[in-house]
C-alpha cells in the first residue's frame, strides 16, 4: 500500500501548526533516508526539511545494524535539525527523540491517563512495547568548525508489517499487530514532526531535565541485570547527562554514555520496576 504522500503530509503539517517539517521530500525508494538528509544538510537545507521513503534498501540503525525497511510497511523517517546546542550537549538528544516517538506511539494505541503508557524508552535508542521493538532512532551529527553544523534524526517505526523475518520475529513488533488505529504513514510522520519540532525547542533551552521524570517512567532497562560496554550489573535508571547508571555486585555505580545492551531476564514495562530473572535475551542497543 502506499498511503505515504508529500502533498498530505505537508496538509497535516499546516493543520496541525507544525514548526519543522517542511520541505517535505518523499522517495518510492531510497538506500537510507539518512544518508538522503545528510546529503541535503550539507547543501544548505534548512532546520526541519524531511526526507521519508517508501522503502530502503540500505537502512541502518545504530552502530550499522540493518534496519528491516520492506517497501509500503513501515515509516522511514529523517530530519534535518540545526539546533543551538554545544557539541557536549547533544547526546541525550536521541532520547528525547524516543520520547517523541513514544508519546505518539501512545496515542495510536489509545493509551490514556488511566491506563497509563504503553511504549517504552529502551537506552539508548530503542522504543518497545510488550517487551519487544517497535522503533529504533539513529542520531548523526556533522560539524563545523568545532561547532554543530547539522544533526540529521532517523526514525524507523514499524506501521503496518504482519510479519517479520525469522531473525526478528521473537523481538520485534508493529503498530498493526498491536492493535494500532488511524495507522495512516502520512498522518503518523506528521504527528511525530510536530512531536519533535516542540521537544527539540524544550531541549535546546533546557537540556535533558524536563524529559527525566518521562524516561524514568518509560525506562524498561531500570531494575534488569545487563551487560554493556564490558560492565555488568543492574541498571538503574538514567541520569540528567543522558548516561545509563549500572550498580555492579559490589554496589559500585558506572555511568554509562553508549554501547549495546544485552539483558538477562525479561524487560520492564512503562511505570514499573522489574528485578529480572533466569534465562537471557538480547537487543540491540
Amino acid at each position: 500500500m502506499n498511503d505515504l504522500d508529500p502533498l498530505r503530509i505537508e496538509a497535516e503539517l499546516e493543520r496541525l501548526g507544525a514548526s519543522i517539517g517542511k520541505p517535505v521530500v518523499v522517495a518510492p525508494v531510497t538506500a537510507s533516508t539518512n544518508d538522503d538528509a545528510r546529503r541535503a544538510a550539507s547543501g544548505g537545507a534548512p532546520h526541519g526539511a524531511s526526507f521519508l521513503a517508501n522503502a530502503q534498501t540500505q537502512g541502518r540503525g545504530r552502530s550499522g545494524h540493518t534496519w528491516h525497511s520492506p517497501a509500503g510497511e513501515n515509516l522511514y523517517l529523517s530530519v534535518v535539525l540545526r539546533p543551538k546546542l554545544a557539541p557536549q550537549a547533544l547526546p541525550p538528544l536521541a532520547l528525547v527523540l524516543g520520547v517523541c516517538v513514544a508519546r505518539v506511539v501512545d496515542e495510536l494505541l489509545g493509551a490514556s491517563k488511566a491506563s497509563g503508557p504503553r511504549a517504552g524508552v529502551k537506552w539508548p535508542n530503542d522504543v518497545l512495547v510488550d517487551g519487544k521493538k517497535l522503533a529504533g532512532l539513529l542520531v548523526e551529527t556533522a560539524l563545523r568548525g568545532g561547532a554543530i553544523d547539522a544533526v540529521v534524526a532517523g526514525i524507523g517505526l514499524n506501521v503496518h508489517a504482519s510479519s517479520f523475518p525469522e531473525e526478528l520475529a521473537s523481538r520485534a513488533t508493529s503498530l498493526h499487530v498491536l492493535g494500532g488505529r488511524g495507522l495512516d504513514r502520512s498522518s503518523i510522520a506528521a504527528r511525530l514532526l510536530v512531536e519533535i519540532g516542540r521537544t527539540v525547542r524544550v531541549f535546546e533551552a533546557n537540556g535533558l531535565d524536563p524529559f527525566l521524570a518521562e524516561l524514568d517512567h518509560r525506562d524498561v532497562l531500570r531494575g534488569v541485570p545487563i551487560d554493556v560496554s564490558g560492565i555488568s550489573g543492574t541498571a538503574a535508571g538514567i541520569d540528567r547527562e543522558g548516561y545509563l547508571r549500572v550498580i555492579t555486585s559490589d554496589g559500585a555505580t558506572h555511568r554509562i554514555g553508549s554501547g549495546s545492551v544485552t539483558t538477562h531476564g525479561p524487560l520492564g514495562s512503562p511505570g514499573t520496576r522489574v528485578r529480572g530473572g533466569p534465562g537471557a535475551g538480547e537487543a540491540e542497543g
